[in-house]
C-alpha cells in the first residue's frame, strides 16, 4: 500500500503543478487560478461524505483501486487536450474537478485502512511514516514536473499522471484484503449523520478540523506561484515553489521522535498550525529563491507538525467502524480550507498585491488559532493519557 501511494502521489504531484501552470499561461490570471479551487472544492463536498460511508460498508481496498482506475482516464483527457493547437480551458476546469471527486472517493477509505492494519500503540509511526512517503512525494512530484514542463511541456507531466494511477492500482491490486470489519453498516444518509454526531461529541476533533481550516483559508498561497515564479525564472522555479513545503514537512517527519513524549495534543496542533502562519507571512517578504523556498520549507515543518498530532487524535479517538465516515469529515475539513484558500489568494492579491495577500494571510491565520484554542477549551486540554476511548456508537453519545 505504500508503494502504490508513493508511486499515485508522485504522479499527482506532477499534475499539481501542470494544471495551474497551463491555467495561468492561458489566462495570465492569479484570479483564474485560484478559480481551480471552486471547481475542485464541489465535487470533494458532495462525495466525501458518500465515500466515507462506502468505505465503513465495502472493502477498502477495492474502492481505492476503483478511484486509481478512474483518475487514469482523466488524466489521458488532459493529455489530449494538451496536445490541442488551443487547449481548453473548461476542459481543464472539467477535469480538475474529476480529479478532487476521484481524490475524493479514494482518501476516505484509504484512511480508514491504516487503523485497521496498524496496532494502537503503532499509530503515530504509521503516521510518520505516511507523512514520509507523502513528503517523498510532495518533493519529487512537483519538482519532477516543473522539469518536464520547462523541457517538454504539461502534456508529458500528464502522461506520468496516468501513468503513476494506472501502476498504483495494480500495486494495490496485489496486496492481501484487510481484514474484515467487526461492524459493516449500510450506506444511506442516517449513516453519514452518525458520524456527524459523533465528530459533534468530540471538541478535540472539531477543533483538528477548525484549527486545519483555518491555517489553510487565510495561508495558502500556492494559486500565486505561478505569477511569483515567472520573478524567479519560470517553470523550474514554479517546481521548487511547490515542493518547498514538504522539503520542511518531510525534514520535520524525519525528526518526529519526540512527538511520543507529546501528550497535550491539541496545543501542539494549535502551535504547529501558528507556525505555519507565521512562516507563511515570512514568505510574503521573501525577494530571493532561496529566501522564498526557507520560508516554505519552515512553515511545511510546522503543518507537518500539525498533521502529525492531528492524525493522531482522530486514530486514537474513532471506533473502527466509524473511521470512513470520520475520514469522509476530515477530507472536507483538510481539503476545502486549501482550495478556498486559494480563491481567496488569487481575489485579495488582485485588490492589494501579491505580498499583501500572502503576509496579510498568515498573520490573521496566527490570530485564527489563538482565537479557536480559547473558544474550544477540551480541544486545547485534550491530554492523549486522559482521553478515553471513543464511544463505539454514536447514538449513545
Amino acid at each position: 500500500m505504500t508503494l502504490s501511494q508513493l508511486i499515485s502521489l508522485t504522479g499527482s504531484m506532477a499534475t499539481f503543478v501542470a494544471i495551474p501552470f497551463q491555467v495561468f499561461e492561458i489566462t495570465r490570471s492569479s484570479v483564474a487560478v485560484g478559480l481551480l479551487g471552486v471547481a475542485e472544492l464541489l465535487p470533494i463536498l458532495v462525495l466525501a461524505l458518500v465515500a466515507g460511508t462506502l468505505a465503513d460498508a465495502w472493502d477498502r481496498r477495492r474502492l481505492v483501486i476503483a478511484a486509481e482506475g478512474t483518475a487514469a482516464l482523466v488524466a489521458a483527457v488532459l493529455l489530449i487536450n494538451a496536445q490541442l493547437e488551443d487547449p481548453h480551458l473548461w476542459v481543464i476546469y472539467a477535469c480538475a474537478a474529476l480529479l478532487a471527486a476521484c481524490t475524493a472517493m479514494l482518501r476516505p477509505p484509504l484512511d480508514a485502512l491504516v487503523p485497521q492494519l496498524v496496532a494502537r500503540d503503532e499509530l503515530k509511526a504509521a503516521g510518520g511514516i505516511d507523512f514520509f512517503v507523502g513528503n517523498i512525494a510532495q518533493i519529487g512530484g512537483p519538482a519532477l514536473g516543473g522539469v518536464l514542463i520547462a523541457l517538454a511541456g504539461v502534456s508529458v507531466a500528464y502522461a506520468v499522471d496516468m501513468a503513476s494511477f494506472l501502476l498504483s492500482a495494480g500495486a494495490l491490486a496485489l496486496m492481501h484484503p484487510p481484514p474484515a470489519l467487526s461492524q459493516v453498516v449500510r450506506p444511506s444518509l442516517k449513516a453519514i449523520l452518525d458520524g456527524f454526531r459523533y465528530a459533534r461529541s468530540r471538541q478535540e476533533l472539531i477543533g483538528t478540523y477548525l484549527v486545519d481550516m483555518n491555517a489553510m483559508f487565510f495561508a495558502m498561497p500556492m494559486a500565486l506561484f505561478p505569477e511569483l515564479s515567472e520573478r524567479y525564472g519560470g517553470a523550474e522555479a514554479l517546481g521548487l515553489l511547490f515542493a518547498a513545503p514538504a522539503i520542511g514537512s518531510l525534514l520535520a517527519s524525519l525528526t518526529s521522535g519526540w512527538t511520543r513524549h507529546v501528550h497535550r495534543h491539541g496545543r501542539a496542533v494549535a502551535f504547529a498550525a501558528a507556525g505555519w502562519g507565521l512562516g507563511i507571512a515570512a514568505f510574503g517578504f521573501a525577494d530571493a529563491l532561496w529566501l522564498a523556498v526557507l520560508c516554505l520549507a519552515v512553515a511545511g515543518g510546522m503543518d507537518a507538525i500539525s498533521g502529525i498530532f492531528r492524525s493522531t487524535i482522530w486514530n486514537e479517538t474513532i471506533p473502527d467502524h466509524l473511521r470512513g465516515r470520520l475520514a469522509g469529515i476530515e477530507m472536507v475539513s483538510w481539503s476545502s480550507g486549501p482550495l478556498l484558500g486559494n480563491v481567496r489568494a488569487g481575489g485579495v492579491a488582485s485588490a492589494i498585491g501579491l505580498r499583501g495577500s500572502i503576509v496579510s494571510g498568515g498573520l490573521l491565520c496566527v490570530a485564527g488559532c489563538a482565537i479557536l484554542a480559547t473558544l474550544l477549551p477540551r480541544f486545547w486540554s485534550y491530554d492523549a493519557r486522559d482521553a478515553d476511548p471513543a464511544d463505539p456508537d454514536p447514538r449513545t453519545a
